[in-house]
């Protein structure tokens, strides 16, 4: 398992020089909402010391309609003129005993390609594909980093990347 500490770039802030006052909107789910809960937190933290603004958090019921929720939010945001400079899913989808696990990560993961082939903003995967829970807070704050923090970095370093 490759760690967040390994990449010396992954987690510097230092270039994000465009990126006060943009809006994210974070989308998350409902499901295991305590392991949401803490990637949420993570990716405020980054926004506060970087001047970004989470314009909008929205809940769906589990991961599957992460993406479904991503394009109508988008396109009635852009209707209304207030469309966010990027987007970030959160959700922990926990291996259970049968294949369920396998088709929500499929769809899932095939899901956010999509949109960040189709939107005109950035995509953020922020779900944790995980077999136990433990793994959750491995990388929400433990030995594997802070997921959250790192979702919000890569969608600012995202929407900076034609400065």
């Amino acid at each position: 398992m490759a760690l967040s500490s390994e990449s010396n770039t992954l987690l510097d802030i230092s270039g994000l020089k465009y990126v006060k006052g943009k809006k994210i909107t974070i989308i998350a789910t409902e499901w295991n909402d305590n392991i949401v809960a803490a990637q949420i937190s993570g990716a405020e933290k980054i926004a506060e010391k970087t001047g970004a603004v989470i314009c909008k958090k929205m809940f769906v019921p589990g991961s599957f309609e992460l993406t479904f929720a991503a394009k109508k939010h988008f396109e009635n945001a852009q209707a209304n003129k207030q469309a966010p400079d990027a987007i970030i899913l959160f959700g922990a989808v926990i291996r259970g005993g049968t294949p369920h696990f396998e088709y929500v990560c499929k769809a899932i993961t095939e899901g956010a390609v999509l949109l960040n082939l189709t939107l005109p903003i950035p995509v953020i995967f922020g779900v944790l594909t995980l077999d136990e829970e433990q793994q959750a807070w491995d990388r929400l704050g433990g030995q594997h980093g802070h997921k959250g923090e790192e979702a919000m970095i890569a969608a600012l370093k995202m929407i900076q990347i034609d400065y």
